[in-house]
């Protein structure tokens, strides 16, 4: 049984460097799922100057919706680093289009839900680890915005589950990795 580690921080306080860096130490092959999408000139440019960085014998396979699959599909014995749930989780609601009620969002997060315990089963039957990358979004303003506000519920329930069902789960903070406590040592 292989581990399932959950890494998250804030907006540039080093998550993906770190979740790189626990690949690159596995010794195994790496299969970097990203979820981000192309969707203007800024965009790819740092999509590009993502990949320009990662080593060339890693593997990228770019998945913004079909994370299960994308895992599924990965060798058992490559490390697998997903960067991140939270376009993942951005990339799905966003699929609701404008007009989303409440029950789009309680549909939404079932499916979401169902699709990390898919992560957590897939991390179990494989033989080098699963990473998955966040960021931390509960710990500033209550958005303006009904969309600002589903999304930062969503994805802080996405989040306490993968890090729940971690193995290891840090939080980085200016650089800095704090590993978390297990979720039952209250």
């Amino acid at each position: 049984m292989a581990d399932l580690l959950f890494v998250t921080g804030g907006a540039r306080s080093g998550k993906s460097s770190f979740a790189e860096r626990l690949a690159s130490r596995t010794g195994a092959p790496v299969v970097y799922i990203a979820t981000m999408e192309a969707l203007d000139d800024e965009v790819r440019a740092r999509i590009a100057r993502h990949r320009t960085s990662r080593p060339e014998v890693w593997t990228t396979v770019e998945s913004p919706l079909e994370i299960v699959e994308a895992v599924r599909d990965a060798p058992s014995d490559a490390c697998v680093l997903l960067d991140c749930l939270s376009l993942w989780v951005s990339n799905r609601l966003l699929q609701l289009g404008e007009a989303f009620n409440q029950d789009d969002l309680d549909t939404l997060e079932i499916a979401l839900e169902r699709d990390i315990e898919s992560l957590h089963a897939l991390a179990a039957a494989r033989s080098a680890p699963l990473i998955l990358v966040t960021n931390e979004v509960g710990s500033s303003l209550v958005p303006e915005h009904a969309l600002g506000r589903a999304y930062r519920d969503l994805l802080g329930r996405v989040n306490q589950r993968a890090s729940t069902l971690a193995t290891h789960a840090w939080l980085l903070v200016s650089g800095r990795a704090l590993l978390l406590p297990p979720p039952d040592s209250d």
